[in-house]
């Protein structure tokens, strides 16, 4: 099959259940790693800043002249600056997020890229999502790690996309991830055309097609889950009472729907959400302060319910962006796609504080600024000091992890 998704309908718009390609590809053999003492339970909540969220404006150098002079109507007064210490600060809309740092749950990555970075969304998405740099992937990081992590094979939602479409980076060979919009519109569309679903399933099940195929028993194998599914996780997570209000944001939509599925404990170990468009071009300012202000809010609403139901300390959250933006503005009072941007792990294993080095400046790549910490470290601290895996294999590589988990 050409694509590397099977597509099913729902009520709100497409959902992927699973993947095809590569389906009976052999895997390599590898001695399963025991999970870390009391870590059974632990999950980790991918938040994608979708479009390049602009890191100078967001964990902002306002200790340096150079970024004063940079951006002469982008930059950020030192007097609204949420300052961390005197080199630097968060920006102003992220009232709610700087509590959770300054109460020791959040922990910024500076500095964060890739080696001979690339400035296309596409490319750049597919390299973070995927974290293989150097070729074409058709595996995401987190699709290994479901496959290798020896999560029960019959748990229907060992990972979890909340959004429209599958993720890269929950694409797997042998796991089916289902991605859910919003649970309202979380199915199958059967009522809506009888005749065309009696027809499909003729099909898969042989009874109509002309020709064979070794790929049917799969396709009907997904089929199955997904609509095992989109039954069973609105009875499951129907019982959860979340603990407070989250914005009436898609963000908050989404962090809400994942505390209800971390909290009722259906076996999920991965989320993914996200948030933006962060592609500000042009009128940076107004657009980047709301959406951070968005996040700001919709994390510290997500905690506030996680700990109140006594799962904050099972939940890492983590944000990545496919790149920064360049150091000084452009014409349009916005910024051009850049390089070296921070990111945060956020929850109560976190080792809060500051790692990586700070930006500098003065020190650039052609008006861009250089990364210092690979991303794929970052992944591997996920990955073996959260999740209890082996980084190696999954990361196709050996990356040092880096000391910001307890």
């Amino acid at each position: 099959m050409k694509r590397t998704q099977f597509l099913l309908g729902s009520l709100s718009g497409l959902v992927v259940v699973g993947n095809t390609q590569h389906v009976f590809a052999r895997a390599l053999a590898d001695a399963p790693l025991p999970g870390l003492p009391g870590g059974a339970d632990r999950v980790l909540v991918l938040v994608n800043l979708q479009g390049g969220n602009d890191g100078l404006n967001c964990v902002i150098p306002y200790g340096d002249a150079q970024y004063y002079q940079m951006r002469p109507s982008l930059a950020v007064s030192r007097n609204d600056v949420l300052a961390i210490n005197d080199r630097i600060g968060l920006n102003p809309n992220m009232k709610s997020f700087k509590s959770l740092y300054d109460g020791g749950k959040v922990a910024i990555v500076q500095s964060v890229g890739y080696p001979q970075p690339d400035h296309s969304h596409f490319r750049s998405t597919e390299i973070w999502q995927t974290a293989v740099p150097e070729r074409y992937e058709h595996t995401g990081w987190l699709g290994r790690y479901l496959d290798e992590a020896g999560l029960p094979k019959n748990n229907l939602f060992n990972g979890v996309a909340v959004a429209q479409v599958l993720p890269e980076a929950l694409i797997a060979n042998r796991t089916d991830v289902p991605a859910i919009a919003q649970i309202n519109g979380y199915g199958l569309i059967s009522d809506r055309n009888r005749a065309s679903r009696s027809t499909y399933t003729e099909l898969l099940t042989g009874n109509r097609l002309p020709f064979s195929s070794p790929y049917l028993a799969h396709v009907a194998e997904i089929e199955d889950h997904a609509q095992k599914g989109s039954e069973e996780l609105p009875k499951l997570i129907a019982g959860y009472k979340p603990a407070g209000s989250y914005p009436a944001t898609p963000l908050g939509r989404s962090l809400s729907l994942a505390a209800q599925i971390i909290g009722s404990n259906v076996g999920t170990r991965v989320l993914y959400v996200q948030h933006g468009s962060f592609d500000t071009h042009v009128g940076q300012k107004a657009t980047q302060d709301r959406l951070l202000g968005q996040l700001s809010d919709a994390i510290k609403a997500f905690y506030d319910d996680l700990t109140a139901h006594g799962n904050d300390k099972r939940v890492l959250t983590m944000t990545f962006s496919e790149f920064g933006r360049r150091i000084a503005e452009n014409a349009s009072r916005g910024t051009d796609h850049g390089e070296g941007s921070p990111l945060f792990l956020v929850g109560g294993g976190v080792k809060g504080g500051i790692y990586g080095a700070y930006p500098d400046l003065n020190d650039t790549n052609m008006g861009n600024l250089r990364f210092q910490t690979d991303f794929r470290s970052v992944y591997a601290t996920v990955l073996e000091r959260w999740l209890g895996r082996p980084s190696g294999k999954i990361l196709r590589g050996r990356f040092t992890p880096l000391t910001a988990l307890a």
